[in-house]
């Protein structure tokens, strides 16, 4: 069962593609979209992370942070991002803790699962019937 709105976004501290250290308190004061998925370069998650590379453009002009987070490694993430040219960051969770945290365990993945945080750093919007292909869109539009 996923967080629900109102809840405060558990803090977290790990390693980006690029393999520098980033918290959820770097992003404080922003709006920020953090979608966890279960696998790097699967068809489901390649068409969710294309969704938000094609409305990127749209996130940034609002000043909202695009963050994807599942358990894979950094060389993972790495290949994904430079494989289907993703603009945002890949957050890795080889532990699982931001995953348990989130309560989006799904037995050694991450499910499907998208927090709005806003800029207070508490939930706002949750949505855990993701449509791949529409995914960014669909959160845009909650965000108008």
């Amino acid at each position: 069962m996923a967080l629900t709105v109102g809840t405060k976004a558990p803090s977290f501290t790990t390693k980006d593609d690029q393999g520098n250290t980033v918290s959820l308190t770097d992003f404080a004061g922003k709006i920020v979209v953090l979608y966890f998925y279960p696998k790097d370069d699967t068809p489901g998650c390649t068409k969710q992370a294309q969704s938000f590379r094609d409305q990127y453009e749209e996130y940034q002009s609002k000043d909202i942070v695009v963050l994807g987070v599942s358990m894979d490694d950094e060389a993972s993430h790495k290949m994904f991002k430079e494989k289907y040219g993703l603009p945002f960051t890949l957050l890795t969770d080889t532990d699982g803790a931001i995953t348990k945290a989130y309560d989006v365990e799904g037995g050694g993945y991450s499910k499907r699962v998208t927090y709005v945080i806003d800029a207070e750093g508490t939930i706002s919007k949750v949505d855990a019937s993701v449509n791949t292909s529409t995914h960014a869109l669909d959160v845009l539009a909650t965000l108008k």
